[in-house]
């Protein structure tokens, strides 16, 4: 049996257009819901919502400069470099001056900020279990593989940066 190739299909005509039914502006939306539930639970732990994505990063060692923050998150530097101020002063992050170049500071979590990082994980599960509240599993195995998909769709079209 041959498989059927999939055409580019058109679930969108500009002429009757709503912003309000594109997959887009649901997903803005669930994802603005979800920040909101974070951020309250977070709070519950001292973390303000710009503060626990980079915690998390440096403590799963996806980012271990400011840079590498920089970067992954979006901020310019100028932004990080007061939110690890902030950070610091709160004894969560503490920065070292590599001893291979003086020009690069490592970041790294103190005792009190691996304390505070033990919650997040569960925070994050509590709310995308609230938010999927209703699916099974099947459902949720398909959801995560259509995103997927729509994700790699998007990432193959990207123009160059």
């Amino acid at each position: 049996m041959a498989m059927k190739s999939r055409s580019p299909s058109a679930f969108y005509d500009g002429s009757r257009y709503e912003m309000s039914e594109s997959i887009g502006h649901l997903m803005k939306n669930i994802t603005l819901a979800m920040r909101r539930r974070i951020e309250h639970r977070m709070a519950e732990h001292g973390l303000t919502a710009a503060q626990w994505a980079p915690l998390w990063m440096i403590a799963t060692g996806q980012a271990g400069t400011a840079q590498e923050l920089t970067c992954a998150l979006s901020l310019d530097a100028g932004a990080m470099t007061r939110l690890l101020d902030r950070m610091e002063a709160k004894g969560l992050v503490a920065r070292e001056r590599s001893s291979d170049d003086r020009r690069v500071v490592r970041l790294h979590l103190t005792d009190a900020g691996q304390a505070v990082m033990r919650h997040v994980p569960f925070v994050l599960a509590e709310v995308n279990n609230a938010a999927l509240r209703g699916f099974d599993a099947q459902e949720f195995a398909l959801l995560q593989e259509l995103l997927r998909r729509m994700l790699h769709t998007l990432n193959e079209e990207e123009p160059p940066a």
